[in-house]
């Protein structure tokens, strides 16, 4: 039995252990987000008034922002079209450099080499990818007899043209994730699986699949959190352009608050972001954690 005392000191000892986090997590997440909380409820001061409280009024300017549902829809069907592409890829790539093929370990680094490039750099080669005249992909078309394509000036094209960037730059991080949990399964499964005669596709769907379920809900939140907090390369590429074909979320709030100079609209967007972000949180713990099997 533990006196009081030492029961006290053990608990002390644990707050000073999660003291640095705890400072951390205050001072870089729940107190910026707090003033933005805050700052959506302003207007912006002009010729150095004070600022004025405006209450919900900022959210209501937003629900009929006709630019900012434009954004919104943007952004979903970027999701839409980067996450479920980069997960698909991303096991597919595991899967076959987790297999006995030759020279794995070149293909592993291939794959991989995307991912350690800076996103500027990047979106710099895929620029010249898809420059109208000189770009890489219309020589190419132009060797077939295509005529070239706009890729990032056309609004019916640039957003399926940024999405194929960031699906070619997230999929080989996903990868790693996949090797890791193949690589940690237990070599008798499949062993009793061929004893069995299970074929390779029943094997997958009924026992490697399920098994990476932990690993595929940690890299869905990834996918996620990357299609919302997209800036940069959108910067290189087209600057949400044309017509704000390509504008995504975040971009839409760097825009209000460093082109605009409207940082309590900014806030107020940042604000709804963070709901629908902490919507899908919820939803992952109360019912995907549910239906995961954890090894």
């Amino acid at each position: 039995m533990y006196s009081l005392n030492a029961y006290r000191g053990m608990q002390f000892y644990g707050v000073l252990l999660l003291l640095p986090a705890a400072i951390l997590l205050i001072t870089f997440a729940y107190l910026p987000t707090a003033n933005t909380l805050i700052n959506s409820l302003y207007i912006p001061s002009f010729r150095g008034e004070p600022r004025t409280f405006v209450g919900l009024e900022n959210y209501q300017d937003l629900l009929s922002d006709t630019t900012f549902w434009q954004v919104a829809r943007n952004n979903f069907l970027y999701a839409l079209g980067t996450i479920p592409t980069s997960i698909a890829l991303a096991l597919g790539m595991a899967l076959l450099v987790n297999a006995r093929l030759p020279g794995r370990g070149m293909v592993r680094m291939a794959y991989f080499t995307p991912t350690i490039l800076p996103m500027i750099a990047a979106a710099n080669i895929w620029m010249f990818f898809y420059a109208p005249q000189i770009g890489l992909f219309n020589k190419l078309l132009s060797i077939v007899g295509i005529s070239g394509i706009n890729w990032l000036g056309d609004p019916n094209v640039a957003l399926s043209s940024v999405i194929v960037m960031s699906v070619w730059k997230e999929a080989g991080f996903f990868m790693i994730f996949y090797l890791a949990a193949l690589q940690s399964m237990a070599p008798e499964l499949k062993e009793a699986a061929d004893l069995e005669g299970t074929s390779r596709w029943s094997f997958f769907w009924r026992v490697t699949f399920p098994l990476l379920m932990p690993t595929t809900l940690f890299v869905l939140i990834n996918a996620l959190i990357n299609a919302v907090r997209v800036v940069d390369h959108l910067f290189i590429l087209t600057k949400g352009g044309p017509n704000n074909a390509t504008n995504l979320l975040l971009y839409y709030v760097y825009e209000n608050a460093f082109s605009f100079f409207d940082r309590t609209y900014a806030a107020t967007i940042t604000v709804v972001i963070l709901l629908v972000l902490a919507l899908v949180a919820t939803l992952k713990f109360t019912v995907l954690d549910r239906r995961t099997h954890y090894q």
